[in-house]
C-alpha cells in the first residue's frame, strides 16, 4: 500500500503538509545537462557529509518538528552508505506511515544496497534513467544502459520495494519520436506504480548554472527537436502510460491510483519544506532559504555552527497566494476557484476563451493549458 498523506482541500490531492528534502550533492560523474548541485567524485566524504547534516537538523532545530515525507535527492544518493540515511532518519521527527523516498542511479545501486535501505526505513525508490536508448543515453552523458536500467527495477522489487518510480528525459538533441515511444512501451512493461517525464530544458534563464551541454547548445554544435516534436513527445508519452493504468496527475508526472508522489505534491499545494545538506532549498513559514551550492562552502558554516545559507527571503501573502495557484494548476485537479484573487480574475477569464482552463468548482487546465502551463501561471502570478 503507498503510504499516506494528509488531503490537502485545495487541491484534493493527499500531499504531505511539511517535508524534508534531503540534498546528497556526489555523484560518480556529472552528466552535461544536470544544473543541480552536483559534485563528481570517485570518493565522496560520507562520513563528514552526514555528520554536518546533522549538525545543520541541530542548527535548525528541526528535529522535534514531525514530517509527512523525506525526499533523498542529490546528486546520486544511492552511493550513500544507508547507515548515514538511517542517521538522518533517526535525527528528523518522522510521522507513522510517512512517504520517505531515496533516488537511486541505475549503475550505482545493487539487490544489496536495495535491501539496505528498505531495511533502514526507504519505502520509495525513485531511479533515474532518462532512456533506455543507447544513443539517448550517450546524448545525455550517462554510463547505464537499458539492461543495467532493467536490472535495477528487478532489484528493487527482489528487495521489497512495492512503489518503485522511473524518471525519464524527452526532447533531446538526435532523440525521435519513435524512441521515446519505445522508452514509454519498456518503462510502462515493467509496471512501475510512478513515472516522471521532463522535456530536456537548456535555456539559460532555466537553469541554476550554464551546463555543458548549454554552452553545446549556444554554439550550434547541438540542437533540440523543434517545440511541435516535443509537444508530440509528451503526447505520445501521456497515450502510451495511460493505455497502461499510469494517469497524468500532473504536467510530468504519471501514476496509478494512490501512488502519486506525496512529497513533490507539498510543493505543488503550498506545504512547508525543511530542506537540509548543500544546494538544497527550503520553506518555512514566510521564509524561503537556499543553501550554499558548493559543498566545502556548505562544510565550513556548518561545522563552524552557522547556518550554511546562500540568501534568505520573506515572502509576503500575495507572493505564497501567487505561488500557490502557479504550482496548484501542475496538477491535473487543479485549485479551488476562491483561491484565486479577483485580480487575476480577467486573466483567467481570457485564458477561459481560449480554451485553456475550464472552471467548476476549481479551476483547472485544460489538456492545451498544460501545452503551455508555464504561461498560464506566469500570467496569473
Amino acid at each position: 500500500m503507498p503510504p499516506v498523506a494528509p488531503l490537502d482541500p485545495l487541491t484534493g490531492i493527499e500531499a504531505a503538509r511539511f517535508a524534508a528534502y534531503v540534498h546528497y550533492p556526489f555523484c560518480l560523474s556529472k552528466c552535461p545537462y544536470c544544473d543541480f548541485a552536483s559534485i563528481a567524485s570517485k570518493a565522496p566524504p560520507h562520513e563528514r557529509y552526514a555528520r554536518a547534516l546533522l549538525r545543520e537538523v541541530e542548527l535548525r532545530g528541526a528535529s522535534k518538528v514531525k514530517v509527512d515525507a523525506v525526499f533523498f535527492g542529490g546528486g546520486t544518493p544511492s552511493l550513500w552508505p544507508a547507515r548515514h540515511v538511517a542517521e538522518v532518519l533517526e535525527t528528523l521527527s518522522v510521522a507513522p506511515n510517512a512517504e520517505v523516498t531515496l533516488e537511486a542511479n541505475p549503475g550505482a545501486a545493487d539487490a544489496t544496497r536495495f535491501r539496505e535501505y528498505r531495511a533502514v526505513g526507504i519505502n520509495r525508490l525513485s531511479i533515474g534513467v532518462q532512456s533506455f536508448e543507447p544513443s539517448t543515453l550517450k546524448a545525455l552523458g550517462r554510463e547505464h544502459d537499458g539492461a543495467m536500467a532493467e536490472a535495477a527495477f528487478r532489484a528493487a522489487r527482489a528487495a521489497g520495494f512495492d512503489n518503485v518510480s522511473l524518471d525519464f528525459i524527452y526532447g533531446v538533441h538526435g532523440q525521435t519520436l519513435e524512441q521515446v515511444v519505445r522508452d514509454a512501451a519498456r518503462a510502462a512493461a515493467l509496471e512501475p506504480e510512478h513515472l516522471s517525464a521532463y522535456a530536456l530544458t537548456l535555456e539559460r534563464e532555466a537553469l541554476a548554472e550554464e551546463v555543458p551541454l548549454a554552452r553545446q547548445l549556444s554554439r550550434g554544435e547541438v540542437t533540440l527537436p523543434e517545440d511541435e516534436v516535443v509537444l508530440a513527445m509528451q503526447r505520445a508519452v501521456a497515450a502510451e502510460l495511460g493505455e497502461h493504468g499510469l494517469q497524468r496527475y500532473e504536467v510530468s508526472n504519471y501514476a496509478r491510483p494512490g501512488f502519486h508522489s506525496r512529497h513533490n505534491a507539498c510543493y505543488w499545494t503550498g506545504g512547508e519544506y525543511l530542506a537540509l545538506g548543500a544546494g538544497a532549498t527550503g520553506r518555512v513559514g514566510a521564509v524561503r532559504y537556499q543553501n550554499h551550492r558548493s559543498a566545502e562552502k556548505y562544510f565550513a558554516d556548518v561545522e563552524a555552527g552557522r547556518l550554511p545559507e546562500a540568501s534568505r527571503e520573506a515572502l509576503d501573502g500575495e507572493t505564497l497566494s501567487a505561488e500557490r495557484v502557479a504550482m496548484g494548476l501542475r496538477l491535473v485537479n487543479g485549485v479551488k476557484l476562491d483561491v484565486v484573487s479577483a485580480g487575476r480574475a480577467a486573466a483567467l477569464q481570457r485564458f477561459e476563451r481560449e480554451g485553456l482552463v475550464v472552471r467548476g468548482e476549481r479551476v483547472r487546465l485544460t489538456e492545451r493549458g498544460f501545452d503551455l502551463h508555464s504561461a498560464v501561471a506566469a500570467a496569473l502570478m
